[in-house]
Order: structure tokens, then C-alpha cells, then sequence
């Protein structure tokens, strides 16, 4: 990957390559986490755009059928359809792996997410839009179509040439950019990503509510040219999912569990202000769980022993 940090990719690679060679992956455990990783991710991709349901309402509106007082309709509407579309993806991935990335795929993905909210579902916008907060402004409605078009066509000729993740990231990127859609086209665009990385393995990649002034910013310097930024980013994100799939499937070893960084701190030479620096540029193997960052005392002395041969 042109865009990302070769020790990264290598651990990515690594993890990866570990997750397909337990496959068949014990039935149980893995739908369990399915389950786990859909409502995560509902959660998630809706509160970044603002639904004020919260991780544990989420999973009640869904589940349980539940209706929280005090949130508003719309926010129950989307998290069903949210996971409706979800439910799709699945399908796809089981079903119809080698379906090609298409317009109709991505209305109907559309479609899907935004169904009981916006009366033009799997329609393109018709109109110019602003983005609040964002100083892109997305194309011209007219050319909509067109740079959709494009759009599929590229991933069609660089789905070989690119790394999953990296072609994941920037068909993600140019989708939010086009913005083809009145409404949804964050959520569009993280299912995209999605599709294309799962149907590489991966598993459910998850963007974290609690980085979403990260996530806008990595976009928008995506959108002056830098796609680097974004791309590592989508990486970190993805061995986050591979971290929690092989923690919870496979034994882990004592130096292999991931604690919080309080905990790890005592244990290295380092504070736990500068291993959140290390965890935050990539440096070492570490993933959010909740708002912390947690790593492990075998991926410290790792990064301690690479230096050292730097030396």
C-alpha cells in the first residue's frame, strides 16, 4: 500500500493471513460477533451523522423492538435500517461474493439505509448541496450521474491493482465526495468500504463515533489531494476488527492480551501520554475499545526492539 506505513500493512497481513487459516472459524462464536460488530456498527455510523441513540438503545431499538422515550422517530427508523442494510451485506458476501460493484448496487445499498427516512431512497440528488462544517463542495447535480459512473468504473480497474484496504479507502472517499445522495452518503460510504474489504476476508470494519473529528479531518485532506492520511486511518480501523475477531476466537497468550494504557505504562519505559502518540500514528499494534486505547506489553517491546535495530 502506496498510502500506508509498511509495518502496519505487515501486521494487517499478518492478522489477516492468521484469521484465514483457523477458517472453517467456529460457527457460534463468529455469528455472536456478527451480531456484536452489526450493532456496533449501527450505532456508530448513525451517530456520527447525529442520531442521538445511544450503543445500548441501539441494540434494544433493534433487538428488542423497543421505543426509547425522549429519542426522536427518525433515530429508531434509521438504526432499523441501518441494519437492514447490514443484513444485505451479508447476504452478499454469502450468497453473491463475486456481484461487481455496480450504481445499482450502491442505490439499493441506499435505498436500503435511508428507506423509512427519505421519500427519494435509491435516487441521486437532484439539486447542488452544501455540506454543514465541510468546506468541500460536492459537484454539481447534473454531473452526478456521470462521476457515478466513473466511480464503479474505477474500482472495476483497480480492484486488482490496489490493496483491499487502500481501494476500500479511496472508493469510500470518492463516493462521499461526489455525494450523490440528498441524504445517507456517509452511511453509503462506509457500507461500500465494507463490502469491499469483507469480501476480502476482513471482518465488520467499524468507524468510531468517538473519531469522528478525526475522521472529517482525515477526509477533507483527502479532498485537497493527501489521500495518505484517510487510507491509514481506514487501516487502523481495520486491525482494530482483526484484533477483537482473533482475540475472542483464539487463546491468548499473557503477553498477548490487550490492556489499557495506564496498565501498560507501568509495565515500559514509557508514559502512557506518549504510547496514546505511538497508538495514535500506528506505531504500535494497539485498537480503541470505548474511548481508550489498549495494547499490548509484547507489541511495546516490539516497537522498543525495531528501534533498537534502527540504532
Amino acid at each position: 500500500m502506496e498510502n500506508v506505513n509498511p509495518h502496519i500493512q505487515k501486521r494487517i497481513d499478518e492478522k489477516l493471513a492468521q484469521l484465514q487459516s483457523m477458517r472453517p472459524l467456529p460457527h457460534a462464536a463468529v455469528a455472536k460477533l456478527k451480531e456484536q460488530f452489526a450493532i456496533e456498527m449501527t450505532y456508530n455510523s448513525n451517530a456520527i451523522e447525529g442520531n442521538k441513540l445511544t450503543l445500548k438503545e441501539t441494540f434494544l431499538v433493534i433487538n428488542e423492538g423497543l421505543t426509547i422515550k425522549g429519542k426522536p422517530l427518525k433515530d429508531h427508523l434509521e438504526a432499523k435500517d441501518h441494519h437492514e442494510a447490514l443484513g444485505y451485506l451479508y447476504e452478499l458476501i454469502e450468497h453473491d461474493k463475486k456481484l461487481p460493484i455496480s450504481e445499482v448496487l450502491i442505490r439499493n445499498l441506499h435505498k436500503l439505509v435511508v428507506r423509512e427516512t427519505d421519500p427519494l431512497a435509491g435516487s441521486y440528488r437532484t439539486s447542488s448541496v452544501m455540506i454543514t462544517g465541510s468546506k468541500h463542495t460536492p459537484p454539481e447535480a447534473y454531473e452526478v450521474a456521470r462521476l457515478m459512473r466513473d466511480l464503479t468504473g474505477w474500482i472495476r480497474n483497480n480492484k486488482k491493482k490496489l490493496h483491499p484496504i487502500e481501494l476500500a479507502a479511496l472508493a469510500h472517499h470518492k463516493l462521499v465526495y461526489i455525494h450523490p445522495f440528498f441524504d445517507g452518503n456517509g452511511r453509503v460510504a462506509r457500507l461500500l468500504m465494507n463490502l469491499l474489504l469483507m469480501r476480502e476476508g476482513y471482518p465488520l470494519v467499524v468507524v468510531l463515533k468517538n473519531d469522528r473529528k478525526k475522521y472529517y479531518q482525515m477526509l477533507e485532506k483527502a479532498d485537497k489531494g493527501n489521500m495518505t492520511p484517510f487510507v491509514q486511518f481506514t487501516a487502523q480501523a481495520v486491525e482494530r476488527s482483526l484484533n477483537i475477531y482473533l482475540k475472542n476466537l483464539f487463546p491468548t497468550k499473557p503477553g498477548r492480551r490487550y490492556l489499557p494504557l495506564s496498565e501498560i505504562s507501568k509495565q515500559t519505559p514509557y508514559s502512557e501520554k506518549y504510547l496514546n502518540l505511538l497508538a495514535r500514528l500506528g506505531r504500535i499494534e494497539a485498537h480503541k475499545e470505548g474511548r481508550n486505547w489498549v495494547t499490548t506489553i509484547e507489541a511495546v517491546n516490539s516497537y522498543i526492539k525495531g528501534r533498537q535495530r534502527r540504532r
